[in-house]
């Protein structure tokens, strides 16, 4: 079981930044996939980014070019950098982890870590 801690969230302006991080309980390239995902209140869980094993970003089109993932510089963590907040990035942000090799196989998921945008 891979356990995932989120922090870094908080109170942002609009054009504001913020950095997330993701704490795993082991070593992130352990994974196949690292991400991020985000759900505002009566949406749905919606992608955001993500790293692969080989180190091939993803991200969703409305975040293209103002997020920004990346491995940190421990080996347990994930970090997504925001810039150029806007009222749409307001969420709930989840790191996400899945690996296939067992042992352990399976998806994991952090609790979560709000992201409010207010002026």
């Amino acid at each position: 079981q891979v356990q995932l801690v989120e922090s870094g969230g908080g109170l942002v302006q609009p054009g504001g930044s913020l950095r997330l991080f993701c704490a795993a309980s082991e070593r992130v390239l352990n994974m196949d996939v690292m991400g991020w995902y985000r759900q505002a209140p009566g949406s749905q869980r919606d992608f955001v980014a993500s790293v692969t094993h080989d180190g091939h970003l993803n991200y969703a089109d409305s975040v293209k070019g103002r997020f920004t993932i990346t491995r940190g510089n421990t080996r347990n963590t994930v970090l997504l950098y925001m810039n150029d907040i806007g009222p749409e990035d307001a969420a709930v942000y989840y790191c996400k982890a899945e690996r296939s090799a067992p042992p352990g196989a399976g998806t994991f998921w952090g609790q979560g870590t709000q992201v409010t945008v207010s002026s």
